[in-house]
Protein backbone atom coordinates (compact mmCIF):
# COMPACT_ATOMS: atom_id res chain seq x y z
CA UNK A 1 0.00 0.00 0.00
CA UNK A 2 2.87 2.00 0.89
CA UNK A 3 4.85 1.97 -2.48
CA UNK A 4 1.42 2.93 -4.00
CA UNK A 5 1.23 5.93 -2.59
CA UNK A 6 5.18 7.05 -3.01
CA UNK A 7 4.59 6.00 -6.89
CA UNK A 8 1.41 8.82 -6.87
CA UNK A 9 3.53 10.96 -5.52
CA UNK A 10 6.26 10.74 -7.64
CA UNK A 11 3.77 11.53 -10.45
CA UNK A 12 2.47 14.43 -9.15
CA UNK A 13 6.04 15.94 -8.68
CA UNK A 14 7.74 15.16 -12.16
CA UNK A 15 4.31 17.23 -13.12
CA UNK A 16 4.77 19.92 -10.70
CA UNK A 17 8.21 20.17 -12.23
CA UNK A 18 7.56 20.06 -15.77
CA UNK A 19 4.95 23.22 -14.81
CA UNK A 20 7.66 25.08 -12.77
CA UNK A 21 10.46 25.24 -15.71
CA UNK A 22 7.67 25.85 -18.65
CA UNK A 23 6.82 29.09 -16.62
CA UNK A 24 10.69 29.68 -16.04
CA UNK A 25 11.25 29.38 -19.64
CA UNK A 26 8.35 31.50 -20.42
CA UNK A 27 9.52 34.41 -18.25
CA UNK A 28 13.27 33.79 -19.76
CA UNK A 29 12.20 33.85 -23.32
CA UNK A 30 9.89 37.03 -22.36
CA UNK A 31 12.76 38.60 -20.84
CA UNK A 32 14.92 37.76 -23.84
CA UNK A 33 12.96 39.15 -26.03
CA UNK A 34 12.68 43.09 -24.48
CA UNK A 35 16.45 42.80 -23.99
CA UNK A 36 16.49 42.41 -28.25
CA UNK A 37 14.21 44.90 -29.08
CA UNK A 38 16.40 47.51 -26.63
CA UNK A 39 19.75 46.45 -28.38
CA UNK A 40 17.73 47.16 -31.88
CA UNK A 41 16.39 50.39 -30.60
CA UNK A 42 19.44 51.19 -29.63
CA UNK A 43 21.42 50.42 -32.58
CA UNK A 44 18.80 52.00 -34.84
CA UNK A 45 19.07 55.50 -32.56
CA UNK A 46 22.91 55.35 -32.90
CA UNK A 47 21.88 55.20 -37.03
CA UNK A 48 19.82 57.90 -36.87
CA UNK A 49 22.55 60.32 -35.00
CA UNK A 50 25.06 59.06 -37.52
CA UNK A 51 22.17 60.08 -40.59
CA UNK A 52 21.17 63.25 -39.26
CA UNK A 53 25.01 63.84 -38.42
CA UNK A 54 25.56 63.42 -42.05
CA UNK A 55 22.90 65.57 -43.64
CA UNK A 56 23.56 68.75 -41.19
CA UNK A 57 27.26 68.84 -42.07
CA UNK A 58 25.90 68.88 -45.90
CA UNK A 59 23.88 71.60 -44.85
CA UNK A 60 26.70 73.62 -42.89
CA UNK A 61 29.07 72.80 -45.78
CA UNK A 62 26.97 74.19 -48.63
CA UNK A 63 25.74 76.88 -46.48
CA UNK A 64 29.64 78.41 -46.05
CA UNK A 65 30.84 77.62 -49.50
CA UNK A 66 27.80 79.46 -50.56
CA UNK A 67 28.01 82.36 -48.04
CA UNK A 68 31.88 83.04 -48.05
CA UNK A 69 32.92 81.59 -51.63
CA UNK A 70 32.92 83.57 -54.61
CA UNK A 71 34.00 80.95 -56.71
CA UNK A 72 30.77 78.24 -55.91
CA UNK A 73 27.27 78.33 -56.83
CA UNK A 74 27.35 81.03 -59.15
CA UNK A 75 25.47 81.45 -62.58
CA UNK A 76 28.35 82.52 -64.91
CA UNK A 77 31.95 81.16 -63.90
CA UNK A 78 31.43 79.43 -60.64
CA UNK A 79 33.71 76.73 -59.40
CA UNK A 80 33.27 72.97 -60.32
CA UNK A 81 34.22 72.09 -56.62
CA UNK A 82 33.20 72.77 -52.98
CA UNK A 83 36.04 73.03 -50.04
CA UNK A 84 34.53 71.48 -46.73
CA UNK A 85 36.35 70.13 -43.29
CA UNK A 86 39.83 71.34 -45.33
CA UNK A 87 38.94 68.54 -48.25
CA UNK A 88 38.01 69.93 -51.72
CA UNK A 89 35.29 67.75 -53.25
CA UNK A 90 34.30 67.97 -56.69
CA UNK A 91 30.59 68.57 -57.59
CA UNK A 92 28.79 68.22 -61.26
CA UNK A 93 25.60 70.65 -62.31
CA UNK A 94 24.91 74.42 -63.09
CA UNK A 95 22.79 77.01 -61.95
CA UNK A 96 20.16 75.82 -64.18
CA UNK A 97 20.25 72.99 -63.05
CA UNK A 98 21.13 72.85 -59.78
CA UNK A 99 24.47 71.66 -58.57
CA UNK A 100 25.41 68.44 -56.60
CA UNK A 101 28.47 66.94 -54.59
CA UNK A 102 28.76 64.18 -51.96
CA UNK A 103 30.18 64.52 -48.91
CA UNK A 104 31.85 61.61 -47.32
CA UNK A 105 32.74 61.98 -43.55
CA UNK A 106 35.45 60.73 -41.57
CA UNK A 107 32.66 58.43 -39.49
CA UNK A 108 31.89 55.94 -43.00
CA UNK A 109 28.44 58.17 -42.97
CA UNK A 110 27.88 60.43 -46.07
CA UNK A 111 25.79 63.04 -47.53
CA UNK A 112 23.94 63.34 -50.87
CA UNK A 113 23.72 67.55 -51.76
CA UNK A 114 22.45 69.08 -53.67
CA UNK A 115 22.11 72.85 -54.56
CA UNK A 116 19.76 75.19 -56.24
CA UNK A 117 19.14 78.68 -57.01
CA UNK A 118 16.46 80.84 -58.42
CA UNK A 119 16.25 84.22 -59.56
CA UNK A 120 12.99 86.12 -58.69
CA UNK A 121 11.86 88.21 -61.71
CA UNK A 122 9.92 90.83 -60.36
CA UNK A 123 13.09 91.78 -57.95
CA UNK A 124 16.73 91.39 -57.35
CA UNK A 125 16.18 88.60 -54.84
CA UNK A 126 18.21 84.98 -55.37
CA UNK A 127 16.29 82.60 -53.54
CA UNK A 128 18.76 78.91 -52.93
CA UNK A 129 17.56 75.98 -51.66
CA UNK A 130 19.61 73.58 -50.08
CA UNK A 131 18.68 69.81 -49.34
CA UNK A 132 21.10 67.18 -47.70
CA UNK A 133 20.65 63.98 -47.21
CA UNK A 134 22.96 62.05 -44.92
CA UNK A 135 23.00 58.48 -44.58
CA UNK A 136 24.55 56.63 -41.83
CA UNK A 137 27.11 54.28 -43.68
CA UNK A 138 27.86 54.78 -47.47
CA UNK A 139 31.08 56.55 -47.40
CA UNK A 140 33.50 55.21 -50.38
CA UNK A 141 36.19 57.62 -51.22
CA UNK A 142 34.78 61.00 -52.09
CA UNK A 143 31.27 59.51 -53.41
CA UNK A 144 28.36 58.59 -50.86
CA UNK A 145 27.50 54.61 -52.22
CA UNK A 146 23.92 54.10 -51.63
CA UNK A 147 23.61 50.34 -49.74
CA UNK A 148 20.52 48.33 -48.37
CA UNK A 149 19.98 49.16 -44.72
CA UNK A 150 20.80 52.23 -44.56
CA UNK A 151 19.20 55.23 -42.36
CA UNK A 152 18.25 57.82 -44.03
CA UNK A 153 17.73 61.46 -42.84
CA UNK A 154 16.92 64.92 -45.17
CA UNK A 155 17.06 68.27 -44.01
CA UNK A 156 15.94 71.20 -46.62
CA UNK A 157 17.24 74.79 -46.07
CA UNK A 158 15.49 77.91 -47.69
CA UNK A 159 16.92 81.25 -47.92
Amino acid sequence: MRKKALQKNKAFVILYAIIVASIVLSVAFGVSNIALKEVNFSTSAQNTNDAFYAADTGIECATFNDRTSSLSFRPVGGSDQVVCAGNTIPMTGSYAAGWAFDLPLSNGACAKVTVFKDTITSSPKIITKIVSRGYNVGAAGSLCSLMNYQTEREIRVTY
